[in-house]
């Protein structure tokens, strides 16, 4: 297969609306076969999704409510890389400290994945952080209600398996590492 007949190619692109996080961009395109049109979607800046142990083994967990589906949402501390952070698990340390007051030992890169590039040019960089224990307070933006607490792993595995870990990034990440630990046999 020869790609550029997939290819689509960009002849303009102009942000159409703009608000903190993300902006949703229109740009016009020209198909393989010569038709032109236009196509909108959703950018963000990269974000990183930790799934942290305890020294004990156990996960920091948040609860935080997201306005968009209404309820309170169950999951991994997540968060955009900003400008200051030097890399991926520069923001993981960040992210981590600022939502749940936790710190890690060492960090560990576990994934990259796009979840939903066809409406998104979103990037979700996977990392597992370990030796987690609390450390201050948390430092939450302006935006943000969380509380923090943990679990054992193989309850969060288990809620992700059954359908009840609805938040897909943190699903993403405990299904993830729990295949790579069950195919090395650390699981």
């Amino acid at each position: 297969m020869d790609e550029t007949d997939l290819t689509w190619r960009t002849l303009d692109s102009a942000i159409d609306y703009e608000c903190p996080g993300f902006d949703i961009v229109r740009d016009d395109v020209r198909l393989p076969d010569g038709t032109e049109t236009d196509f909108h979607y959703v950018t963000e800046p990269p974000s990183v999704v930790i799934l942290p142990f305890t020294e004990d083994g156990d996960v920091v967990v948040i609860h935080e409510w997201r306005h968009a589906v209404g309820r309170i949402n169950y999951g991994l501390p997540a968060g955009g890389l900003e400008d200051e952070d030097d890399n991926v698990p520069a923001a993981a340390r960040r992210e981590l400290a600022e939502e749940t007051g936790y710190e890690a030992d060492r960090i560990e890169r576990l994934a990259t994945f796009e979840p939903a590039n066809g409406l998104f040019d979103s990037t979700y960089h996977y990392v597992v952080a370990h030796g987690c224990v609390p450390n201050g307070e948390q430092q939450l933006d302006h935006n943000e209600s969380i509380a923090v607490e943990t679990t054992r792993f193989e309850e969060l595995t288990a809620q992700a398996t059954s359908g009840a870990l609805r938040d897909g990034r943190s699903a993403l990440a405990v299904l993830q590492y729990a295949l790579r630990a069950e195919s090395s046999g650390d699981y």
